[in-house]
């Protein structure tokens, strides 16, 4: 005899079972969602214009597509992991993209970090021309949270589509709350940024200020434990930038990205964003010393005028 309560057997059958899963855009991210997939049992197929890193998954277990829209046909969730919101486009709506396999019973879930509106927009378009729903769902927790299932998931979209995507999201997620509608998620995501940027500058010139004044930086993160000023990035990252430990954990050019999509949503929204606005220029400043493909550590060499 059955323990489950009416209307949720269905569910429990599409909870228990391996999901259907295509993965567009194999890079850092793309490839360590598509690896922890693989590693529950799910049926993973991957599709990336690089070929080696199709290979690298196929390796693990997955099934490499020769197009999006093959990929897309062949799943009932289309997970895309991409840059910004140009290749998004492309990819749903250009020639052998998603909208070209896509169907009523299919779930877009964008976990790219892109531009709130355009994710608006792009959402509505593929429900009113294909029926295919679309759920953003940027992340934050990186690789090692995408590998161990311990992600922090914003999204925004339908209800029903929310509770459906939870099939694939229960391994990747440890914090799956659902945002608002379309576009949601993505704003979720800027303001996530935004407390990023802000405090790895932060981070970097309190461990200068210490050192100043004849303060370990090391010992901070500790005496300050539980306290106002506490944070995880302070935890995480104040020994890293004393050390001048500049080995990679994220780029700064892809903060940079996201930055720019806040201060565009933010001149959209015509809201007010003064200390972030310099947290800006300090990252591009970094970009242009060449730093922009390293570690936020490396702020540390902007401060210590070692940046040439």
């Amino acid at each position: 005899m059955s323990l489950l309560l009416p209307g949720q057997e269905k569910r429990h059958v599409e909870m228990t079972q391996a999901a259907k899963v295509a993965v567009v855009g194999a890079g850092i991210m793309g490839s360590a969602i598509a690896t922890r997939l693989i590693e529950t049992g799910q049926a993973v197929m991957v599709f990336d214009l690089d070929k080696a890193k199709i290979a690298a998954l196929t390796a693990k277990g997955a099934a490499a597509a020769a197009s999006v829209a093959e990929a897309t046909r062949a799943s009932s969730f289309v997970i895309l992991s991409l840059n910004h919101a140009d290749i998004v486009r492309s990819v749903v709506f250009g020639d052998g993209g998603v909208a070209a396999a896509a169907s009523p019973d299919k779930l877009l879930i964008d976990m790219s970090s892109i531009d709130p509106v355009d994710t608006a927009q792009m959402a509505k378009k593929l429900s009113a021309e294909t029926g295919m729903k679309w759920l953003d769902c940027p992340l934050s927790g990186g690789v090692p949270g995408a590998l161990a299932g311990r992600l922090t998931v914003m999204a925004g979209g339908e209800a029903a589509d929310f509770e459906h995507a939870r099939t694939v999201m229960r391994h990747l997620c440890a914090n799956y709350t659902l945002m608002g509608p379309s576009g949601a998620g993505q704003t979720t995501k800027l303001i996530n940024q935004l407390f990023c940027a802000v405090l790895f500058q932060a981070v970097a010139e309190a461990v200068k200020l210490a050192e100043a004044g004849g303060v370990d930086p090391k010992a901070i993160p500790e005496a300050l434990k539980g306290g106002r000023a506490d944070s995880s990035i302070m935890q995480e990252f104040m020994a890293k930038f004393a050390a001048r430990d500049f080995s990679a954990t994220g780029r700064i050019d892809n903060m940079l990205k996201d930055l720019d999509s806040l201060q565009a949503f933010a001149l959209k929204t015509k809201t007010p964003m003064p200390m972030t606005g310099q947290v800006v220029e300090i990252h591009r400043l970094l970009c242009a010393a060449g730093l922009g493909p390293k570690d936020s550590a490396e702020m540390m060499r902007l401060l210590d005028g070692t940046t040439s």
